[in-house]
């Protein structure tokens, strides 16, 4: 009798330690087995290779494209796909400059995807043209190719090519190299620069509809219309206290501080709007800087203080110990969400009076390149669950 409780008291304690393995954890190796924390859901991606012609003729789109980088990246700001904001990639071309090596299709792949957006710009603003060969079905088939691609179906992947010449000029068919795109969920858009009957005639149309993507036409040659705002003056005053907030730390500190200044510079050189479209995108969480910036990178988990050595941190760093130095970052850190959420508020009301004023001025004509993207961007952001802020 003593024997059978025995046996049925350790069943129960057999079936009680199951239970727990199933529910907590049992070592296997070593590894829990049991109840894990839920994955962390990974943020959309949205992915934009820019393929510009360099060609001779070509001046005016370049300019276009250096006043008009940071509004069409603003699109993003207050976009969400499942309450989670997205990162953004930007990838950067030039094809059809006879500089360019012949043997490579007259094309060079500047900036692979990056979310280094102030190297964007500044490769942007080095740009030049001269004449040469427009091959777009070599320059669509390199990118779709050669760029890693995000492997998720719903996460937005998009070529925007521009130009002005045939599109299906040079060894590769542009059918194919299109097609090639849109089988790995990557749309092609087409910007003509000229009358949108003379790109439909020369398949520039044709190679959007091929892949999913939307044919559009601009004037390269447009000067948009400059419009002064009253908050145009604080705006400049924080973003230039915003630059205060970031701690350059490791080997691309000195350069990548440089760039960022440098960048503010041609932003404002190039138009009171880009100026104040870029201080909107460094207020956003679209303008990450977590290879060479503290704050950021601690925020995005990609160092830990401790691990940072002395010799890497900025000067006004490496005299604390290790409690002065996470208040010293900290303190940066709040400091610019305090900058970055004036700014964004600022933006909103510029945005307003912008708005206003360009419907005084009843401005016509054909789209420039900003314009012709964000349309794209957001029908196509929508198809992929994307909700846009207005």
């Amino acid at each position: 009798m003593r024997s059978k409780i025995l046996s049925i008291l350790f069943f129960a304690l057999a079936l009680v330690a199951c239970a727990g393995a199933s529910e907590t954890e049992v070592a296997d190796g070593g590894k829990p087995i049991g109840v894990h924390p839920p994955p962390v859901a990974k943020r959309p991606q949205v992915q934009l290779a820019i393929l510009l012609d360099t060609s001779g003729s070509m001046d005016g789109l370049i300019d276009q494209a250096k006043s008009q980088l940071w509004k069409i990246v603003n699109e993003f700001i207050a976009a969400k796909r499942h309450g989670q904001r997205p990162e953004v990639h930007v990838a950067l071309y030039e094809y059809g400059k006879q500089t360019l090596p012949a043997g490579e299709n007259f094309l060079r792949c500047i900036v692979p995807f990056t979310q280094d957006l102030d190297k964007v710009s500044e490769e942007l603003f080095a740009l030049k043209t001269n004449g040469g060969e427009e091959y777009c079905g070599a320059v669509i088939q390199h990118a779709a190719e050669h760029l890693q691609w995000s492997a998720a179906a719903d996460d937005l992947k998009a070529i925007f090519i521009a130009g002005n010449e045939a599109f299906g000029q040079g060894r590769v068919d542009y059918r194919s190299a299109c097609r090639g795109a849109i089988a790995k969920g990557i749309l092609v858009n087409t910007i003509f620069c000229g009358n949108v009957n003379e790109g439909v005639r020369t398949n520039w149309k044709d190679g959007a509809d091929l892949a999913d993507g939307r044919y559009m036409h601009i004037d390269q040659n447009r000067t948009v219309a400059a419009v002064q705002a009253p908050q145009d003056a604080e705006l400049a005053d924080l973003n230039q206290k915003l630059n205060g907030t970031y701690v350059a730390f490791g080997r691309k500190a000195e350069a990548a501080k440089e760039r960022q200044i440098a960048q503010d510079a041609n932003a404002a050189a190039a138009a009171p709007e880009a100026a104040a479209q870029r201080a909107a995108t460094k207020a956003s969480g679209l303008y990450n800087n977590a290879e060479w910036d503290l704050v950021d990178a601690l925020r995005e988990k990609k160092v830990a203080l401790e691990e940072v050595a002395e010799g890497e941190l900025p000067a006004e760093m490496k005299q604390l110990d290790k409690a002065g130095r996470e208040a010293y970052v900290e303190g940066k850190s709040k400091e610019r969400a305090e900058l970055q959420a004036k700014i964004l508020a600022l933006t909103e009301a510029r945005n307003k009076h912008v708005a206003e004023e360009m419907k005084k001025r009843a401005a016509g004509g054909e789209e420039t390149l900003d314009a012709a993207m964000i349309k794209s961007i957001r029908e196509q952001g929508q198809k992929k669950g994307f909700a846009f802020g207005e």
